[in-house]
C-alpha cells in the first residue's frame, strides 16, 4: 500500500467535487509536521488567512473547533473547522468545514506527510505533503469552478508550507 494508506481515497457524491495534491518540501519531516500540526494557528502556514480563534477544545484534539477570519478579496470572510483526526505518529491530520460565510459546503481536508522515497538512503530531508479535499458543488456553480477554487487554495497553501519551513530549515 502507498505512504498514504488509502487517506486519500474518500469516494465522492454525484453533487461533490474533489483533488489531491502534493508538494516535496526541502526540510525534514518532523519540522513540516510541527507546522501542518498546528491546527490552533493555520495562518503560520496559510496566507489566506487573517486571524484564528480556538472556540472549543485546544487545538491538538479531535472536536477542537477554530474560527478562521479569511483575507478580504476571497468569497466569504469567516470560516469555522473542525479537527477530525491529529495522528502525530503517522503525521495525518484531518479537519471539516462545519460553518461559516463562505460556499464549501460539506468540506473535508485530508493532510498527510511521509518522507521522500529514497531520502532516508541518502540522508535527505525531503517530506512529502498530500492535501486531498472533498466539497459539495454549491447551486448555481460547476464541479469545474468548485474544484478550481478549492484547487487554486490548496496549491497556494502548500507553496506557502514549503516556502515557510523551508526558510525555517535554512534552504
Amino acid at each position: 500500500m502507498s505512504k498514504q494508506d488509502g487517506h486519500h481515497d474518500k469516494p465522492l457524491l454525484p453533487n461533490q467535487c474533489g483533488s489531491s495534491h502534493s508538494q516535496i518540501i526541502d526540510a525534514p519531516l518532523p519540522l513540516v509536521w510541527s507546522i501542518v500540526r498546528q491546527f490552533d494557528n493555520p495562518q503560520a502556514h496559510k496566507q489566506f488567512i487573517k486571524s484564528c480563534t480556538m472556540r472549543a477544545g485546544d487545538g491538538g484534539t479531535a472536536g477542537s473547533i477554530r474560527e478562521v477570519i479569511v483575507s478580504s478579496g476571497l468569497p466569504g470572510s469567516s470560516s469555522m473547522e473542525r479537527l477530525d483526526k491529529l495522528d502525530d505518529d503517522k503525521h495525518v491530520m484531518n479537519f471539516s468545514i462545519v460553518g461559516g460565510d463562505h460556499k464549501l459546503a460539506n468540506y473535508s481536508s485530508m493532510t498527510t506527510l511521509h518522507k521522500e522515497d529514497g531520502e532516508e538512503e541518502k540522508g535527505g530531508s525531503k517530506t512529502v505533503v498530500t492535501q486531498s479535499y472533498v466539497v459539495d458543488v454549491p447551486a448555481g456553480s460547476s464541479k469545474e469552478d468548485t474544484c478550481l477554487f478549492a484547487d487554486t487554495i490548496v496549491g497556494c497553501n502548500l507553496r506557502s508550507l514549503a516556502k515557510v519551513t523551508e526558510k525555517m530549515a535554512g534552504k
